[in-house]
């Protein structure tokens, strides 16, 4: 066999291996066995780079991380779908389905609705190309090399034409999610709310080789040629998907009317726990190309297509204690404890009340029984109270800390009450996870476990003494062994080279989170800068009122503070900045607010739209705002903006906006 024989055979095993396991869930040989086959590939390659193929199993990792993803425009919208809310509304859909059919016999495709991320993958002469996110349904994200990482998107998929293409859902499922959250929390990272924040979240961070570790699969659900669909049916579409080695969902159905459709729907309703992944419904399309061609198009969904939503889960407890939890920047939040409930197959037994004003909002006291609501994500929501309590006690936020009987103040227009002592055990916890997250110092190794150890040792008593930290300090705790002690202080080390907006979000400074923070580095250059800055020079920065640079000076006036900056200034940490030097677009100079539902744009791919075209997006209406983009159920930010006669818009004025501007 020749060396390249052998390259093919290789890959052709390790492709096959890779459908067992990760399309059709039917592995044949272990984990170790399919990592020596790649390991031998690789070394194949590596010896003989002239065999070099970008389809090969071992090219899923191997793309550096970018600054940023391209915007690119679809071969044909992905639009989104209509929603139905209930039984009626599905009538309704099937009625006007019927009306404009003129009577003519049809059918529906039903499948589940994934809780995922939609993609367009794009293939040439049978080889992965490019992956496309959603986006605004007309211009997506190219996330290519990340996408390329999902082991159940094949990179050559043999007898297709020469430029195709499929739509689907990228899905993080159950099992996977929780052993994410597990290992992000010893990491001292904050968990993602739900399966689909996380999906989203793995596909969209900058370094391929993170999205590579995340539990991703990507179901199809349509194949196109030319950015039309290619076969006469929606449910030959699906076969032909699955025949030809994508993953398809199973828990698919043709249905003769709407009698089986409903059924369908309930079916799975009752049954989705049983699930391995996230659903929040069903999705049901009439099947004949030609009927939805007639049926046509809405300027924003399919007339052919429906998405029959489930409502949320809810179930009823009782609130047997209500506690408060201490923040890193002193807040207290008042946890409800519950007797303990399954909803959606999950235990629930602690729910969020946020803060004072939410308790007095929802009238709950200790001994009531409540209602909580759980739409995938990991902590519930009480939705209202049932019944009170015959023996009900009013919560009293307690008047010194719970963990530091330090004192509680609560400033005048603030909801959350807060320890004063920066030196709050449960404080300095929290700012020490929190400054070695990775979005922040991304000191990788230092978990709740460790930190934990390290406060309760004295071994640090500030963030500052991270950086006075030894291979022999560490090797003296628990579970930490001479090579864990060495990555972690050499992670350290590392840290110091993070730049000044991660720094400044380090400091856990009240309502200075990661833009604020890049703001702020854009705007004044230098930590030594912003410290000194008045009230009214910070005011100067985008986004930053009266509250924040309240917060800001209050920070940097208090003493304890200004020696924690010194220490870690004498650490070597980066204190200076270089801004970045913007580039004009069609909306440089305004500044935007959105608030409400908008009919087309989420909120975010407005924001981004506006951003690409120099823009930018506040989160508070003031003199400075240059329009209210408002959408459906607008609230206090619209209120706000007629009072200071700021100009109101819809999205529709905002993209003609764009288009006039474009076309000058």
């Amino acid at each position: 066999m020749t060396h390249r024989t052998k390259v093919e055979d290789l890959r052709e095993k390790l492709r096959r291996h890779e459908h067992l396991y990760y399309v059709l869930d039917r592995p044949e040989i272990t984990d170790a066995e399919y990592d020596e086959l790649l390991r031998e590939l690789r070394a194949l390659e590596e010896t003989y780079p002239e065999f070099a193929s970008p389809d090969s199993p071992t090219q899923r990792v191997g793309g550096k991380p970018r600054e940023g993803f391209v915007k690119v425009l679809h071969s044909a919208p992905m639009l989104s779908l209509d929603n139905a809310l209930n039984e009626e509304e599905l009538r309704a859909f099937d009625r006007r389905v019927q009306d404009l059919l003129g009577g003519a016999p049809y059918q529906y495709v039903a499948e589940l609705k994934l809780d995922g991320l939609s993609l367009a993958v794009q293939f040439h002469d049978g080889a992965f190309a490019r992956a496309i996110t959603r986006g605004d349904g007309m211009v997506g994200e190219d996330v290519t090399e990340n996408a390329r990482t999902i082991r159940s998107i094949p990179l050559l998929v043999k007898s297709r034409p020469s430029d195709w293409e499929v739509r689907g859902e990228v899905v993080m499922n159950s099992k996977g999610f929780e052993k994410l959250n597990t290992g992000r929390e010893d990491q001292g990272l904050p968990r993602f709310a739900n399966p689909r924040n996380a999906a989203a979240g793995s596909l969209r961070v900058l370094e391929p080789a993170i999205t590579a570790t995340r539990p991703l699969e990507y179901f199809t659900y349509l194949f196109l040629v030319n950015g039309a669909a290619a076969f006469e049916s929606h449910w030959e579409s699906l076969e032909a998907l699955s025949a030809m080695g994508f993953k398809v969902n199973p828990n698919r159905a043709v249905c003769s009317g709407l009698d089986a459709l409903l059924e369908f729907c309930r079916t799975w309703e009752a049954s989705r726990d049983a699930l391995p992944y996230e659903i929040d419904g069903v999705v049901a399309k009439v099947d004949s190309l030609a009927q939805q061609q007639a049926l046509g198009w809405t300027a924003k969904a399919p007339r052919w297509a429906i998405a029959f939503k489930y409502p949320a889960r809810q179930a009823e407890t009782v609130v047997e204690a209500i506690g408060v939890q201490v923040g890193r920047t002193g807040a207290l939040t008042p946890v409800a404890h519950l007797k303990p409930v399954t909803v959606s197959g999950v235990k629930v037994s602690r729910a969020t009340l946020h803060n004072e004003d939410e308790i007095e909002r929802l009238g709950v006291q200790i001994g009531d029984t409540i209602l909580i609501e759980r739409s995938g994500d990991v902590i519930p929501k009480v939705v209202k109270v049932l019944k009170q309590g015959e023996d009900r006690r009013p919560f009293e936020m307690p008047k010194r800390c719970p963990v530091c009987q330090g004192d509680i103040v609560r400033e005048p227009g603030e909801a959350a009450s807060r320890c004063i002592n920066t030196n709050c055990p449960a404080r300095l916890k929290e700012s020490v996870l929190h400054f070695a997250a990775r979005p922040v110092m991304n000191i990788d190794g230092m978990g709740e476990s460790l930190v934990d150890q390290l406060v309760d040792r004295g071994l640090v008593k500030s963030v500052a003494d991270i950086y006075g930290l030894t291979d022999e300090a560490l090797i003296a705790l628990e579970r930490m062994g001479k090579k864990s002690a060495e990555r972690i202080t050499k992670n350290i080390e590392a840290s110091k080279r993070q730049p000044l907006p991660r720094v400044l979000n380090g400091l856990g400074i009240p309502f200075v989170g990661e833009r604020t923070a890049v703001i702020l580095a854009d705007t004044f250059g230098s930590l030594d800068e912003i410290a000194a800055a008045v009230m009214e020079k910070l005011q100067q920065a985008e986004e930053v009122g009266p509250k924040v640079a309240h917060s800001i000076r209050r920070f940097f006036d208090e003493p304890r503070n200004r020696e924690l900056v010194e220490r870690l200034r004498e650490a070597g940490l980066t204190f200076t900045h270089r801004k970045k030097v913007r580039h004009a677009g069609p909306l440089e100079g305004l500044a935007f607010v959105l608030t409400g539902t908008l009919p087309v744009w989420s909120r975010e791919e407005a924001k981004e739209t506006i951003e690409a075209a120099g823009g930018k997006v506040t989160g508070s209406v003031s003199k400075k705002t240059s329009y209210v983009v408002a959408g459906a159920d607008a609230g206090s930010k619209l209120d706000k903006a007629v009072a200071l006669e700021v100009p109101v818009i819809d999205e529709a004025t905002l993209r003609e906006m764009l288009n006039a501007k474009l076309g000058e």
